[in-house]
C-alpha cells in the first residue's frame, strides 16, 4: 500500500505504529495545568499559543465555561491566535460563528481593532485584541497575555486580570524573557518565592526538542527524521540567535540592570597613559545669565578664541571630522565630543568641550564657532530631545540639514545604534578616548533597562565633586558622534573668495587674473 506524503512523513518522524499525539509534552503539561494563575517562561516559536488556542476553544464553548480575552503585543499575533482558535474549532467540530471583526475602545478613546469568535451554544466569545487595553475591568472570563514581557504596561495588566480570580475564572500569563528586571520576570520569581500563588511552566528549547519539536516540523513539511538532521537544524537555529540565545530559547533573562560597557572595555579604547587629549571644561556662574546678551558673546568669544580656537587648529586639516552633542542647559552638562576619522578608517576622539550652565545664545555661538573650524567637517548629530530641539534645529539650519541630524533619543533609537557604538569600542574602530574618570563613569553610566541599552533616569555623578550633577554627558556625545561618522552625508566643499585686503595692491590695483576669472566664468 502506497502511503502519502503526510503518512509517510509520520511514519518516519514517529517510527511507532500508534500515531502522534497532537499536542507534544510540554504542550499537554500547559494545558493540563489547571491552575488560577498560570505563567509559561519559554522559547521562542515552540507552539505554545497553538495550544493554548485549543484550551481556550474548549473554555469558551462547552455549558457554563467562561469567555476569553485575548491580549497579545501585535495585530498579527492576535490575528494568528484567533485563526488557531477557529482551526480546533473546526477540528471538535463544534458550532462556532465565523471571525468577526470590531473595534474596542482603550479608555474610552483608543480604538483598538479586535477579533471575535461566538459560541451560540455556551453563549460565551473569544475575544483577540491586538494591542494593551488598559480597560480590563469590568469584563468577565479567562485572561490570556501573550508576549507579556513586551506590553507597555504590564503591571496595569496584571492588576486588572487578577480581579478574574475572584469570580473563579483564570489568568495565563505567557513571554519570552526581556531582560532580568523586567516585571514579567519578576512575576515569576514571586511565584517561585511564595510570595504570589500560581504556577510557573519553564519551556527552553532543549526541553521543546526532546518532546519532539524537531519531529513536529518534518510531519508539517513532510521530511524524514533523523537524529543527523535534528542535530543540525538545532545547531542552525542557535547560530541564527547568536549571542541572544541564552535569553531566546534558553530561557535565560538577561541581566537588565548591569552596565553595558564593561569596564575593562572603556579603559582599553583610552588613550596611553601619559598622553594628553584636550578636555575643555567651563562653567559659567548664575550671574552670567543676568548680563545683557552683547556682553555675554564677547565674553563667549574671547573664551573661544582663547582656549576653545587653538585645540581646533592642532586637528589633521586633511582628515574628515564629526562631532555629537548631549543637550542640558542648567543641571547637567553639554557636551561635545568631536571624533576624526583616519587613513585606517579608525574613528578616534580628538577633542571634548563641555559647559555648564550656558545660555541657550550662547550655546548657538560655540557650536557655529565649532563648526565653522572643524576640518573637512562631515556630518554631526545633537540631542534634539527637550530643550536641546531648539540649539539642534540652529545647527541644521546653519550647516545644513543633511549635515546635522536632530536626535530624538527614544528606546528605538538606542535599541537600533547603541549595540553598533558598543561593537565599535569591541573592535577598536572607535578609540583614543580620552583617560579621564568623569568620561570614563558616563560610559559606564550607560545600562541595559528593560532589555534596552540607554541612560536611565537618575543622576551618575558629581562633576568636580561640586553641586552640579553629570548625566553620562560625555558617553551620549561620544555615541552621537558616532552614530554622525556613520551616516552616509554627501560631503560638500568649497573654495572661498579672496579676502579684500588680498585682492587689491598698495596701488589700488586689482590683483585678480582678469583672464582666469573669464575662464571660471565660462565654466559656469
Amino acid at each position: 500500500m502506497k502511503l502519502n506524503p503526510l503518512a509517510s512523513a509520520l511514519s518516519a518522524a514517529f517510527p511507532d505504529d500508534a500515531p502522534p499525539p497532537v499536542l507534544l509534552g510540554y504542550q499537554q503539561r500547559w494545558v493540563a495545568d489547571d491552575s488560577p494563575l498560570k505563567v509559561a517562561e519559554k522559547s521562542r516559536r515552540i507552539g505554545l499559543t497553538w495550544a493554548e488556542a485549543a484550551d481556550n476553544v474548549l473554555i469558551a464553548s462547552e455549558e457554563g465555561g467562561s469567555n476569553v480575552f485575548y491580549i497579545s503585543a501585535t495585530q498579527d499575533m492576535a490575528l494568528e491566535y484567533i485563526e488557531a482558535c477557529a482551526m480546533w474549532a473546526r477540528a471538535y467540530d463544534l458550532a462556532a460563528g465565523e471571525v468577526e471583526e470590531g473595534i474596542f475602545l482603550d479608555d474610552g478613546d483608543k480604538e483598538i481593532k479586535t477579533y471575535r469568535i461566538d459560541f451560540p451554544k455556551s453563549g460565551k466569545r473569544i475575544v483577540a485584541l491586538s494591542s494593551r487595553p488598559a480597560n480590563l475591568r469590568g469584563k468577565q472570563g479567562v485572561i490570556v497575555i501573550d508576549e507579556a514581557a513586551f506590553a507597555p504596561d504590564l503591571p496595569g495588566l496584571i492588576k486588572a486580570a487578577m480581579a478574574m480570580l475572584m469570580w473563579g475564572d483564570k489568568v495565563r500569563i505567557i513571554s519570552t524573557h526581556n531582560g532580568e528586571d523586567n516585571v514579567f520576570n519578576e512575576l515569576i520569581n514571586e511565584i517561585r518565592a511564595g510570595k504570589r500563588k500560581g504556577s510557573v511552566h519553564r519551556i527552553a528549547f532543549g526541553d521543546a526538542v526532546a518532546d519532539g519539536l524537531f519531529r513536529r516540523v518534518c510531519m508539517r513539511k513532510s521530511r524524514p527524521w533523523s537524529q543527523e538532521a535534528e542535530d543540525a537544524w538545532v545547531a542552525d537555529v542557535r547560530d541564527f540567535y547568536g549571542d541572544d540565545a541564552a535569553e531566546e530559547l534558553d530561557v535565560v533573562p538577561a541581566k537588565g540592570g548591569g552596565v553595558y560597557l564593561p569596564l575593562a572595555l572603556v579603559e582599553a579604547r583610552m588613550t596611553p597613559v601619559g598622553s594628553d587629549q584636550p578636555i575643555i571644561r567651563q562653567r559659567w556662574p548664575d550671574e552670567f545669565g543676568l548680563l545683557p546678551e552683547p556682553v555675554r558673546a564677547a565674553e563667549v568669544d574671547a573664551w573661544l578664541q582663547e582656549v576653545v580656537a587653538p585645540e581646533l587648529a592642532k586637528l589633521d586639516k586633511n582628515r574628515r571630522h564629526g562631532f555629537g552633542q548631549d543637550f542640558a542647559r542648567v543641571g547637567d552638562l553639554s557636551v561635545v565630543a568631536v571624533l576624526e576619522e583616519g587613513t585606517d578608517l579608525v574613528e578616534r576622539s580628538r577633542l571634548v568641550i563641555e559647559i555648564g550652565n550656558c545660555p541657550f545664545a550662547q550655546q548657538r555661538q560655540i557650536v557655529k564657532f565649532i563648526g565653522e573650524r572643524l576640518p573637512r567637517f562631515y556630518s554631526a548629530a545633537m540631542d534634539a530631545t527637550g530643550n536641546g530641539a531648539d540649539l539642534a534645529e540652529f545647527a541644521a539650519d546653519t550647516f545644513g540639514h543633511s549635515r546635522v541630524e536632530q536626535v530624538k533619543l527614544s528606546d528605538a533609537f538606542y535599541l537600533a545604534n547603541m549595540p553598533r557604538f558598543k561593537a565599535a569600542l569591541e573592535d577598536a574602530t572607535l578609540d583614543n578616548l580620552p583617560r579621564d574618570d568623569q568620561c570614563r563613569d558616563d560610559l559606564r553610566a550607560i545600562k541595559k533597562i528593560d532589555g534596552v541599552p540607554k541612560l536611565g533616569r537618575a543622576k551618575t555623578q558629581a562633576a568636580d565633586g561640586k553641586k552640579v550633577q553629570r548625566h553620562g554627558d560625555f558617553g551620549i556625545a561620544l555615541f552621537l558622534a558616532h552614530y554622525a561618522m556613520k551616516r552616509d552625508v554627501a560631503p560638500i566643499d568649497y573654495t572661498p573668495a579672496p579676502s579684500s585686503a588680498a585682492r587689491w595692491d598698495g596701488a589700488g590695483n586689482d590683483d585678480i587674473d582678469a583672464d582666469a576669472l573669464a575662464g571660471a566664468a565660462g565654466a559656469w
